[in-house]
């Protein structure tokens, strides 16, 4: 394993995590929240994320497996492994406590609202950031994995997750502000909660990588593809058509399938 890949993959994912910080900047110092650009933002992170599940990371992960197990057994594992990935996303969802829930909106113009000292919202976009630092620690595993596996990948996948992290920073500096009347304290929260992507990739450099064969790398991707299309699908595609104007979300998915196709293709 190469010095040089190790610190890409991980600068993918570290960029990719510090967009929360970027939503929490533009809550400052924007006055309208631009509804149809994230609609359609969010709705191209989900195209690229569910296109490059499907036809990139899955049949690479099936590739591995069934090279080393068999067309049987390699095929089966690479389908447990989808679907564990799924599950794992799933059950952190559901620990999650509720006012922390990070698929919460909010919007820029929430930020212009006179804080009030309201400790319950304190509570609230501390859960958010707790709960988004959760949900970000798997997102740096997958990130960092395949960003070390094939450095283009990681590029369209860092740039997926960072569009989706955008939403999740304002997520936790508008009821932190309006709680506290303090930037730094909400951009501060918002900063931190994407650190968990990074840490997400040295948890998977150390613990990982040392015993990495194909068949742990085939059950890896496998579980990276499940955990993307799971957060598209439940977390992407839901926000994006709250904010949505006009098909402007499905819009946004077919253009990031499109050029997720057409950036693999280049790639042959």
């Amino acid at each position: 394993m190469e010095l040089e890949g190790v610190v890409w993959a991980f600068s993918l994912t570290l960029l990719a995590g510090l967009a929360t910080g970027v939503g929490s900047i533009l809550a400052f110092f924007t006055s309208n929240t631009n509804t149809k650009f994230l609609s359609w933002a969010l709705g191209f992170s989900a195209g690229v994320m569910i296109y490059v599940s499907m036809v990139e990371i899955f049949v690479k992960a099936q590739d591995s497996l069934v090279g080393e197990l068999g067309e049987t057994s390699g095929s089966w594992l690479t389908v447990i492994g989808f679907f564990a990935g799924m599950i794992l996303i799933a059950l952190i969802d559901k620990f999650i406590p509720k006012q922390g829930n990070p698929h919460e909106l909010k919007k820029v113009e929430d930020m212009n609202k006179n804080p009030n000292g309201d400790e319950s919202l304190l509570k609230m976009g501390t859960f958010t950031a707790l709960a988004i630092g959760i949900h970000n620690f798997p997102e740096g595993i997958a990130t960092f994995t395949a960003a070390l596996q094939d450095p283009s990948l990681g590029v369209a996948i860092a740039v997926a997750i960072a569009i989706h992290n955008i939403p999740e920073g304002i997520a936790v500096s508008v009821p932190i502000y309006f709680s506290t009347g303090d930037k730094k304290k909400a951009f501060k929260l918002s900063f931190l909660s994407g650190l968990a992507e990074p840490i997400g990739a040295i948890a998977a450099f150390l613990f990982l990588m040392p015993f990495l064969s194909e068949v742990l790398f085939g059950m890896i991707f496998a579980a990276v593809a499940g955990i993307m299309v799971f957060i598209s699908l439940d977390e992407l595609l839901p926000a994006a058509k709250k904010y949505d104007e006009a098909h402007t979300s499905i819009y946004g998915l077919i253009t990031g399938m499109a050029v997720m196709a057409l950036s693999l293709l280049l790639f042959i």
